[in-house]
């Protein structure tokens, strides 16, 4: 895996590379499920995370902020008050210059310059105001709702923000 921080990686740069076919081993997507909860269930309220700024979000840090959206919401309410949805897909190779990594990076020889990189994970590429995370939940469970959104919000790496589609009524 990269060890590179995820700022060098955050900003949208070039076209997208994403033809799996014509490059050799790409890492495996560390998302493990994009749907958690009751699936299937009828849910009254329909929150939304969205992003404020167009970025790049790694693999990594989409699987993070799943992680706390459901841990947060199977503690503070069961399996069956809920539907959790990953929105966006990491298609998006990230590449990085092997030989940059590490100590004395600073002091790398110019004969690779340019280098086209090897593949080191995936990124999503999100514009502004793109849905990243919806949470159906019932009326009882909206804070907890909340609660999870903003603490999956903290881990990724574009400002957001949370909206509520549906059933506002029902919870003021």
């Amino acid at each position: 895996m990269a060890r590179k921080p995820g700022r060098m990686y955050r900003e949208i740069r070039g076209q997208a590379y994403t033809r799996r076919e014509y490059m050799g081993g790409v890492p495996a997507s560390r998302i493990i499920t994009f749907d958690l909860g009751t699936i299937n269930g009828d849910f009254p309220v329909v929150m939304t995370l969205k992003v404020k700024e167009s970025c790049q979000i790694r693999h990594t840090a989409l699987e993070a902020a799943r992680i706390a959206a459901n841990r947060t919401l199977t503690k503070g309410t069961n399996v069956a008050n809920y539907h959790l949805r990953i929105r966006p897909y990491p298609h998006n190779v990230l590449r990085e210059h092997k030989m940059a990594t590490g100590a004395g990076a600073d002091r790398v020889s110019g004969g690779m310059r340019a280098a086209f990189g090897k593949n080191v994970g995936t990124a999503a590429r999100v514009q502004s105001g793109d849905v990243v995370m919806t949470i159906r939940v019932n009326p009882q469970a909206f804070s907890v709702a909340k609660q999870a959104l903003w603490k999956a919000s903290m881990k990724l790496p574009s400002p957001c923000y949370m909206e509520i589609e549906k059933g506002a009524e029902l919870v003021s």
